[in-house]
């Protein structure tokens, strides 16, 4: 009887597990005591296995026809394979697993955009500009699909909150992003439901930091958000690639301004006179900002609080647990 061959295999970032010739990426992945996510029993009746290779495609054994099959209806790269049908059959080979876990799974569905391109308009919007602060250091401490990945991850906390407050993601830049509210409701509703996604959003950010960062990356995610509301024009005027919606004015700038003086304030949640008045809710502190171009001062009001110093979030050779007080 002829011994099966042993090779080994990365999944970057985890461990080299042995893998034995015949013997599936998943099924050998389990065997080890990594918890690769898989939803059909290893059948290739779904696609939460699949695996990005980074290096050794050469190696695997070729597409079949059930993996072939479920291929035709999904879109997938060269370089994605589904683990249950994927065999090694030489080394070196190194892979990344793309679903960790069940919330992993919405990012890599394809989803649909409303449609606005009837708006061209003079419009009162609430702008919303949100960015993830102290992202440099993860970057610099983690392999370049982490970071896509966990930005998937955190914009899709930020528009699930957004859109489920009637707001509309406009534009992603680096790691941040701006939003509008009020395109389909009362300028009232507009602020009311921007400072409810805003809170919404921080709830979700920590629960991802307790239940996802600190478990698999051993770090935790801060962001600023400002908000400010007025008269906007909105339209498709063919400024973007796809020709996106586009939203333009000066109180886009003023929001903008008023997110980036989270830092100066030391406080993650900013919001300006107006769009409080106009949601009629309770009052917060506040202070003025001077904004060059901008002739009188900006009055904001601080519903977030004090950051942390950097230095403690990156935990990745540090217990999760050890966090210092804020920042005061």
């Amino acid at each position: 009887m002829t011994a099966h061959k042993t090779f080994h295999i990365e999944f970057i970032g985890e461990k080299t597990i042995p893998i034995e010739e015949g013997e599936s990426v998943l099924d050998a992945a389990l065997k080890a005591g990594i918890p690769h996510y898989h939803t059909c029993g290893g059948h290739a009746r779904c696609s939460t296995c699949r695996i990005l290779v980074s290096k050794g495609k050469e190696h695997l054994s070729a597409i079949n026809d059930k993996e072939a099959a479920l291929r035709e209806q999904l879109t997938f790269p060269s370089n994605v394979r589904l683990a249950c049908q994927t065999f090694v059959e030489n080394a070196p080979v190194s892979i990344h697993r793309i679903i960790r876990d069940v919330s992993d799974v919405d990012l890599y569905i394809d989803q649909s955009e409303n449609d606005f391109s009837e708006l061209g308009e003079e419009k009162e919007l609430v702008l919303f500009f949100l960015d993830i602060r102290d992202f440099t250091p993860f970057m610099e401490a983690y392999l370049a699909f982490d970071v896509i990945h966990i930005l998937r991850k955190l914009f899709g906390i930020c528009r699930t909150c957004i859109e489920a407050g009637g707001g509309k993601i406009i534009e992603t830049a680096g790691d941040g992003l701006y939003a509008v509210f009020g395109l389909r409701c009362s300028p009232e509703t507009a602020a009311m439901n921007a400072i409810e996604s805003g809170f919404a959003i921080f709830k979700e950010l920590e629960n991802f930091n307790r239940d996802y960062v600190q478990k698999y990356f051993r770090h935790r995610f801060q962001i600023g958000i400002g908000m400010h509301c007025g008269n906007v024009i909105v339209g498709n005027v063919g400024l973007g690639i796809n020709n996106n919606l586009t939203v333009m004015g000066l109180p886009v700038n003023i929001a903008s301004r008023i997110q980036s003086a989270t830092k100066d304030l030391n406080n993650s949640f900013l919001l300006s006179n107006d769009v409080l008045k106009q949601a009629e809710t309770k009052d917060y502190p506040s202070a003025l900002l001077t904004m060059k171009g901008v002739t009188d001062p900006i009055q904001v009001h601080l519903l977030g609080e004090p950051y942390y110093p950097a230095s403690v979030f990156l935990l990745k050779d540090k217990k999760a647990e050890n966090i210092a007080a804020p920042l005061t």
